[in-house]
């Protein structure tokens, strides 16, 4: 079929079309239908990733055998796989399904993703997605899981890296992070901000956990400064969290979770406004802006 392909961002934002008269019908159809003509994103998992999901669990010589099998299969097994261990290799089925979990839901929306989608993205048999997940909500909530536990894990380390600063220098790492992650993990930022907003009351409540908890660690963080300010709450901090959360919503789902560095001068203003007030958020604006 000829003619340009259709940016699966843009569809996902298109208005609604109205269902009165007679003529929308066949659109409607088509809107629905428009995937079927557009090819599926299969997973790749590379090495490094694969070392970063499974730590120590495996030996590095089966996670690199198993990565060089699913780039020579396309980012699948090949059939009758009997060199690796069978435990590693259905954790990595998981992984797969983990992520295609995620490409599907970024691509298409939490409400018009199926299981199928899930299984073309990964490359993987409907009967190996229900050894691991009860159907699509387990599945979707499990990715949410793994994506938040890789986001805290990052914050942490980045925040740690500043153990001997400011609350203010390690807000500013952990900002840094943040963003960097969005623009690494595009699929993994947009369950965690936009789709977990659209799914299931489960992914409500794990959304609603996490962003309190962040709120609780950035206002912990400022009462156990020796130098943080008597100023702000822990409204102050939930306000802060949420704020950053809605912005980046915003560009995710508009598409734009790439080079977001430009957003951390103002993301440090508006998170040491509250506590320290207009000329501490003003340098820390300052020292952000000559950042990188």
């Amino acid at each position: 079929m000829g003619g340009p392909s259709i940016p699966a961002r843009t569809l996902r934002t298109l208005p609604p079309i109205p269902l009165s008269g007679t003529v929308p019908g066949p659109f409607v159809f088509l809107r629905k239908t428009v995937w079927f003509f557009m090819p599926s994103s299969r997973i790749q998992l590379s090495q490094d990733m694969l070392i970063a999901a499974f730590g120590d669990n495996w030996s590095p010589d089966d996670v690199s055998a198993a990565a060089e099998l699913l780039a020579g299969g396309e980012g699948r097994f090949p059939s009758g796989i009997r060199s690796l261990p069978s435990d590693l290799v259905r954790a990595i089925q998981r992984e797969r399904l983990l992520a295609a979990t995620m490409r599907a839901s970024t691509e298409l929306g939490y409400r018009d993703f199926s299981v199928q989608d899930v299984l073309d993205r990964a490359g993987v048999s409907r009967p190996t997605f229900y050894e691991h997940f009860k159907n699509k909500e387990d599945g979707f909530l499990a990715a949410f899981d793994s994506a938040a536990s890789r986001l805290r894990k990052r914050l942490e380390r980045a925040a740690g890296e500043a153990a001997e600063g400011s609350w203010r220098d390690r807000l500013r790492l952990a900002l840094e992070e943040l963003l960097r992650f969005v623009s690494e993990e595009p699929d993994s930022a947009t369950t965690l901000i936009v789709d977990a907003r659209a799914a299931s009351q489960a992914a409500l409540q794990r959304r609603d956990e996490l962003l309190e908890s962040f709120a609780a660690c950035l206002d912990s963080q400022v009462r156990e400064d020796p130098a943080g300010s008597d100023g702000g709450s822990e409204v102050s901090a939930a306000g802060i969290v949420g704020g950053i959360e809605s912005l980046l919503y915003s560009r995710l789902y508009r598409g734009e979770g790439k080079d977001l560095d430009s957003l951390l001068p103002s993301l440090m203003y508006f998170a040491v406004l509250p506590y320290e007030g207009h000329e501490a958020a003003s340098e820390e604006m300052s020292a952000a802006s000559t950042v990188g």
